[in-house]
């Protein structure tokens, strides 16, 4: 991923996370809008730890109420009442479903919950329901009318953002609107109940960060940072907003977009899987490439090979370096400087760390696009032939 990937999905991510329209569901959107691969689970919850620091720099002081108050109240009997002691329990028993599910489903939720007609049927499907809420429901509650059994609602509703298209914030307000609350402490309740599970997902995804993700490390924390500013103005916008305004406005956006991505994928402007693929794609091909290391490294240490995964027998050495390690024909041809398998179609070696191409020009990895025939300049976002 680029630089000047990382900073227009850092800006989406933070124009997106606390409006109702689904912010994984519009980086999926803008990546295959712009011909980029899926920036992956990883790199989607990583950048959301960003925009929940934007949450507790706003709400430092309600956050440190209910802190304070429920660790002091597991001490103190007087204060198991208060207001911020409860919702201290509520934040506890609300993160549950999400969690849960979150690790049930997390294949699916890396792959084909991420297909773009599901994203798009999301969009459309939730964003009716959140203007039906909105529109229907008393709003008479405030948070002082939380108990356990709305905190576990609002919890449930939140598990619905795991799949793309969903929205956290729109899950979770729907539900909190579906319940009697108002616009502005149903919010204010969902940007909180969602700081749990958004560092907990960070967290648990920054293993992923770096290995055979399309998001590296500075990508993503750039793009974490942008997040995390922009979504700090965004929010306090929101507050001011929904306090005067509903939200149809952002239910006509959400079904007036899931509309228009239905409409190209079915005319095959957008491919619906887009980069989703690659990301697997990735992880094969490094597996592909140790395979020959490791046969390589069997025969110059003697080791012979195990019976599970019998090694290829090994060809004659060619003379002439630029022939590759084979020399012969029909075997895979490798750079003589790297001795990294070369690419047939673009002509480059592909690193095996990564399994992406590399430019040697460029002195760094590079993404190819087969179907053009083109390379992108990881610094200048810049697609060029690299053929030589």
């Amino acid at each position: 991923m680029s630089i000047l990937e990382a900073i227009v999905l850092g800006l989406v991510q933070g124009l997106t996370e606390f409006l109702p329209i689904s912010s994984s569901g519009h980086l999926r959107v803008v990546s295959a809008f712009f011909g980029w691969p899926d920036p992956g689970a990883a790199f989607t919850a990583v950048s959301q730890i960003g925009t929940e620091l934007a949450v507790v720099i706003y709400f430092r002081q309600r956050i440190w109420a209910i802190l304070s108050t429920w660790t002091r109240s597991l001490f103190d009997r007087r204060l198991r009442g208060d207001v911020n002691a409860r919702m201290g329990w509520y934040v506890i028993l609300g993160s549950i479903p999400i969690v849960v599910l979150g690790l049930l489903l997390e294949d699916q939720i890396d792959s084909v919950f991420r297909d773009l007609r599901l994203v798009a049927l999301n969009l459309i499907i939730f964003g009716v329901f959140l203007g039906l809420a909105d529109h229907y429901s008393r709003k008479h509650r405030t948070l002082e009318d939380l108990n356990i059994p709305r905190g576990l609602g609002f919890g449930l509703f939140q598990a619905l953002a795991l799949i793309p298209g969903v929205s956290r914030s729109g899950g979770t307000i729907t539900g909190g609107m579906l319940m009697g609350f108002n616009r502005k402490d149903a919010a204010e309740y969902a940007f909180l109940l969602a700081l749990p599970a958004v560092f907990g997902a960070g967290l648990y995804k920054l293993t992923d960060i770096g290995d055979s993700e399309y998001a590296g490390w500075g990508a993503t924390i750039v793009g974490t940072v942008i997040a995390g500013v922009v979504g700090f103005v965004v929010i306090a916008w929101l507050m001011k907003f929904i306090s005067t305004h509903s939200y149809m406005p952002f239910v006509y956006y959400r079904v007036g977009l899931g509309i228009v991505i239905l409409a190209l994928v079915s005319w095959g402007a957008l491919d619906p899987q887009g980069g989703a693929e690659s990301q697997a794609g990735r992880s094969e091909v490094v597996a592909e490439e140790q395979a020959p290391r490791q046969e390589e490294e069997q025969e110059e240490t003697g080791t012979p090979p195990s019976e599970e995964s019998p090694a290829a027998p090994s060809p004659e050495p060619s003379a002439d370096p630029s022939e590759g390690v084979a020399g012969q024909e029909g075997t895979p041809q490798t750079d003589p400087v790297t001795g990294w398998e070369i690419d047939p179609a673009s002509g480059l070696p592909r690193n095996p760390e990564t399994g992406l191409l590399h430019d040697p020009d460029l002195g760094m990895d590079v993404d190819y696009d087969p179907a053009t025939g083109l390379a992108t300049n990881p610094m200048t976002g810049e697609q060029y032939d690299p053929t030589p």
